[in-house]
């Protein structure tokens, strides 16, 4: 199975204002989008996954940690599989590609941000694709002091 991919982009900066790009990433598989922002800081939404659904993150404003599972059971999932951690933010341009057969949670890390998901589903066939795992079954939430 793939593996998450961080796609990398980029801001310039000029005298007339910023332009932030990410200039790799190819929208031919989406099939629809969506805006996510909370009410609050810290607030997690957890676990989302699909056996056939890939999705494409990017923080639009704010920053926002971002993880993905990849389940081996969709019944009873190991609770020691590998999380994958990201760390995006409007600062630093990227969008963060999350295969099929991924189970994905975030958590905003500031007031005001702003998560736009992109989907290679429609609604109708992701709506079916849809299982849920509970907010702490894997807790990567911590935020550690270095």
């Amino acid at each position: 199975m793939k593996e998450p991919k961080l796609i990398k982009g980029d801001i310039t900066i000029d005298d007339r204002g910023e332009v932030s790009f990410v200039n790799d990433f190819d929208f031919d598989q989406v099939k629809r989008f969506y805006m996510i922002k909370n009410h609050k800081q810290n607030f997690i939404r957890a676990w989302h996954g699909h056996k056939n659904e890939s999705k494409y993150f990017t923080v639009v404003k704010g920053t926002v940690l971002i993880c993905g599972v990849e389940v081996n059971d969709w019944q009873k999932p190991s609770k020691d599989l590998k999380i994958h951690r990201f760390i995006l933010s409007e600062k630093k341009p990227s969008v963060l590609y999350l295969p099929k057969g991924y189970a994905n949670g975030f958590m905003l890390l500031t007031e005001d941000a702003k998560l736009m998901v992109f989907s290679t589903s429609k609604l109708e066939d992701s709506l079916n694709d849809d299982i849920r795992f509970d907010s702490h079954y894997w807790n990567p939430w911590e935020i550690k002091e270095r």
